[in-house]
């Protein structure tokens, strides 16, 4: 079973920058998505950033304009850069890889706190 871990988070002042990476156990194939979500305590996860095979990217309303995720096409793995990060994206960061006939992966998650 493929196994992917985040990393990159931490805790940083408002308005400061992080740039979170997923690693996979190994090479995934047949990748549709590859994305981050979040999740907030009391909150439902919810979509911050997806990437397609085909370069299309999509965000959440709420980080537009200041998050930016991009892949590593060797390793077929996603980054989200996050600038101006504010007390609200304080949350848990999940890494997600969507691929065709093998299933959903997620990584087990890295804490982001934005507090000054």
């Amino acid at each position: 079973q493929v196994q992917l871990v985040e990393s990159g988070g931490g805790l940083v002042q408002p308005g400061g920058s992080l740039r979170l990476s997923c690693a996979a156990s190994e090479r995934i194939f047949s990748i549709r998505t590859m994305g981050w979500y979040r999740q907030a305590p009391g909150k439902q996860r919810e979509l911050v950033a997806r990437i397609y095979s085909n370069g299309y990217t999509d965000y959440a309303d709420s980080v537009k304009g200041r998050f930016t995720i991009s892949r590593d096409n060797a390793k077929n793995t996603p980054y989200l850069q996050m600038n101006s990060l504010k007390p609200e994206d304080t949350a848990v960061y999940y890494c997600n890889i969507l691929a065709l006939g093998a299933g959903e992966y997620w990584g087990q998650g890295t804490q982001v706190t934005v507090s000054s």
